[in-house]
């Protein structure tokens, strides 16, 4: 049997058997055909037992109607829904940031116009991959011309190889626990705290957070703003063993250098945000 409040629905045998009873007007019959279909060690079982024994107290008194038994039930199994458990309400991690609708100080990126490449090789030099993710929202702040803040929030499940592919043994790889840990990780996030300008160059410090694990860093961007339009291109280079992404890093596993991979990882930001 299924234990559920919804059980009889899909138990067609239970659900004659109720039906005919209801349709006789058959109050009795009615609550034990449902009490029967249930599973007896469930806890619909023990409170439907319980209606029934107020229920036996009562019809010794009062003729009960079968349309008030019926309410009762229906009542009683609406309310007995078993709850979402917790671990089900977070079994795939939402997105990490909140934005500032409707403030006209922030805007909005456009995903679909930025980008970040990364690039990572072997120690030796003599191997390497380029990869591509995408953004999956974030904002920037810009006051008085002037680019001040902003959170950019990156998609981990968009990773994709230098021929846009997604499917194969490399993407596979990097979302494993050992490289990205994707499936606990869905996001990674970029929060920027201080823009030093210098024209179109300028110099920009933020938390950079990767697998939960957050690092302020620095790194240079070009800047064009206007006309509603923020164009915004920064390379930046990190050490992967701070964000706890080990593959075939020295710092975790004692390797020849033929058989490490850098632990340098290059990474290259197109980001476009507009009104």
């Amino acid at each position: 049997m299924v234990d559920g409040p919804w059980f009889w629905i899909h138990e067609s045998a239970a659900l004659k058997e109720i039906t005919a009873h209801f349709s006789a007007n058959r109050p009795y019959q009615f609550i034990y055909s449902i009490e029967k279909a249930l599973n007896p060690n469930s806890s619909y079982s023990i409170i439907l037992s319980i209606i029934i024994y107020q229920y036996n107290l009562y019809i010794m008194n009062k003729k009960l109607s079968i349309s008030y038994l019926i309410l009762v039930i229906t009542a009683f199994f609406l309310s007995c829904r078993t709850p979402v458990k917790e671990e089900d309400k977070h079994k795939t991690s939402g997105s990490s940031i909140s934005l500032h609708v409707g403030n006209e100080k922030y805007m909005a990126i456009a995903t679909k116009e930025s980008v970040v490449t990364w690039k990572g090789s072997s120690l030796m030099g003599s191997n390497s991959h380029t990869v591509f993710v995408y953004l999956s929202q974030g904002e920037l702040k810009v006051e008085n011309g002037q680019l001040t803040g902003g959170t950019i929030e990156v998609d981990m499940n968009t990773i994709e190889d230098k021929n846009h592919g997604r499917d194969n043994g490399l993407i596979k790889h990097l979302k494993d626990p050992d490289f990205f840990d994707v499936k606990k990780f869905p996001f990674s996030k970029v929060v920027i705290t201080k823009v030093a300008s210098n024209g179109e160059h300028n110099q920009i410090t933020a938390n950079l957070t990767i697998k939960g694990i957050t690092q302020p860093v620095t790194f240079p961007a070009k800047l064009e703003i206007k006309n509603g339009r923020v164009n915004a291109n920064g390379k930046l280079v990190i050490d992967r063993a701070k964000w706890d992404v080990r593959y075939k890093s020295r710092k975790f596993y004692d390797l020849l250098a033929n058989q490490a991979i850098s632990d340098s990882i290059e990474f290259a930001m197109k980001i476009v945000a507009t009104k």
